[in-house]
């Protein structure tokens, strides 16, 4: 477990958007947790593969390599570059003592994580989605999982861009007056 805490806005999403969720706007400035292995380990802890796989210089390039593959694909382009990431690694089928199971297998370790959060986003588009959103603040570029009843979440965080937002319209309400 890494000592240094996770300086992110939003945390606890999937793991494909807690990816592209390393880097955030902070002040007009974006923050990339993901500058240097200490981000990795950070990162790898949060999503509780830090006694899985090192945080070292070959995982933090195989990591940034999906995040920007993730990246591209959320935009709507470039899904080829998720693929290649994919290529990495496969579902193995296993028959355990409490019955059928899978476990992921990676042609070198240090793609463990890059390929987990990109088999992630795979399971996010089976299962909704319309519901990968990116947070509609024009400030923020953070990426969450809409897992609300009526499906209309717009932000990342209502305390955060949700009340930004709500602030400016009463401003803008307030000046016209």
């Amino acid at each position: 477990m890494s000592a240094t805490a996770d300086p992110r806005p939003l945390t606890g999403e999937p793991l494909a958007l807690d990816l592209l969720n390393t880097r955030w706007m902070r002040e007009g400035a974006v923050q990339d947790l993901l500058r240097d292995t200490d981000g990795l380990a950070v990162w790898l802890a949060a999503n509780g593969l830090d006694g899985r796989f090192a945080a070292d210089a070959a995982t933090l390039r195989h990591v940034l390599r999906a995040r920007d593959a993730l990246k591209a694909a959320v935009d709507g382009s470039a899904t080829e570059r998720v693929d290649a990431v994919l290529g990495h690694g496969r579902i193995r089928p296993t028959l355990t003592a409490e019955g059928p199971g899978e476990r992921a297998e990676f042609t070198d370790d240090t793609w463990g994580p890059a390929w987990l959060a990109a088999r992630n986003y795979l399971e996010l588009l089976a299962t909704a989605p319309d519901r990968i959103r990116g947070c509609a603040h024009e400030a923020c570029i953070l990426h969450f999982f809409d897992t609300s009843r009526n499906g209309t979440r717009r932000w990342c965080s209502m305390a955060a861009c949700g009340n930004r937002a709500k602030a400016s319209r009463h401003y803008a309400r307030s000046k016209d007056v």
